[in-house]
């Protein structure tokens, strides 16, 4: 297995804007999701901060971090 790239560091003294960092996403239970591929859904379960259980209604998912497809509303 091997390990991604490190990011580039930024030197203070560049003329070019240092890269901005999204914050990680939080979810809690009992909040109202939205899936690129599963669709709405309803935050049933925290696993440790690595998962989110989601209830799609039709179907209930284990979505890992970091819920690149998944988002808050």
């Amino acid at each position: 297995m091997t390990k991604p790239p490190a990011p580039k560091r930024h030197l203070p003294t560049s003329p070019f804007k240092a890269p901005v960092t999204p914050a990680p996403k939080v979810f809690a239970v009992g909040d109202q999701v939205t899936h690129d591929i599963y669709g709405l859904g309803r935050v049933i379960g925290i696993d440790g901060g690595t998962a989110a259980l989601v209830d799609f209604g039709s179907t209930q998912m284990r979505i890992p971090s970091p819920y690149t497809k998944m988002t808050k509303l």
